[in-house]
């Protein structure tokens, strides 16, 4: 019978909740991986999953049970959670401005239910976010979300200090660009409608008797419609900009 070491199977059961509390605070906030329309036990068999294949890259000889060790497995969790963050930031700003293109064409009432914030969000918000969230996978950003959290435990193995003051004022000042994103995703088609709007005012000065809240909303959302159609092809431009920031700052923040 083969008996293993307590201290070989300390360090097997550390090394695996070292990259447990990792992965887990990035599937609390990451896009894709955290999004509760995946049924709950699906993210946690592929996070048990991930734990596993990542726990050989994190061995520590710290005691589980100690002050440091407690410490080891909030900082673990904080690194994963704020990488994740910042993806999730990236792709809220594609939301945000397809929620002010439908505020553009009067669709801003137009709200259906959200499985992923469990509230109610604009249709035009989701149809944006379904459409970045493929772009993604098609990029494969999920392998590399995933290469990047191994080579996270190869630079900043547990134990050492992960996120200080700097790191959380960069990802601070990276939420900016939630609002610059959301300006350069829905700004094409918010100009085609301020034409539109211009248009309408030109008209009911120069025919006041006219009922342009008649005329006004169907013309409004056809050609709202017809100037979405034509900007489409800006979104994965502004996307794939917003994704090269994010990408960046995590691979800053994971020590790379």
């Amino acid at each position: 019978m083969t008996t293993v070491p307590f201290a070989e199977l300390q360090g097997l059961v550390g090394s695996m909740l070292w990259a447990m509390a990792r992965v887990g605070g990035l599937f609390m906030t990451a896009p894709v991986f955290g999004d509760a329309v995946v049924p709950r036990r699906i993210r946690l068999g592929v996070m048990m999953l991930l734990a596993m294949v990542l726990a050989p890259l994190a061995p520590t000889t710290i005691d589980l049970m100690s002050a440091d060790g407690i410490s080891t497995m909030v900082s673990q969790a904080l690194l994963g959670a704020t990488i994740g963050f910042v993806l999730k930031l990236a792709f809220e700003a594609v939301s945000f401005g397809g929620q002010l293109v439908g505020q553009s064409m009067s669709l801003g009432f137009a709200e259906t239910v959200d499985p992923r914030g469990g509230g109610s969000s604009p249709v035009l918000s989701q149809f944006y976010l379904l459409m970045v969230t493929l772009l993604f996978l098609a990029m494969n950003g999920h392998l590399q979300l995933i290469s990047l959290l191994a080579d996270s435990f190869r630079v900043l193995p547990p134990g050492q200090p992960v996120i200080g003051t700097n790191g959380l004022y960069a990802v601070v000042a990276f939420a900016t660009h939630l609002f610059g994103g959301a300006v350069r995703v829905a700004l094409p088609a918010m100009t085609s409608l301020l034409m539109v709007n211009i248009g309408f005012a030109a008209i009911s000065r120069a025919a006041p008797s006219m009922n342009l809240f008649a005329v006004g909303f169907p013309i409004t959302v056809t050609l709202g419609f017809i100037a979405l159609w034509l900007s489409m092809h800006s979104v994965p431009g502004a996307f794939e900009s917003l994704q090269t920031s994010a990408w960046t700052l995590m691979h800053e923040l994971a020590g790379g």
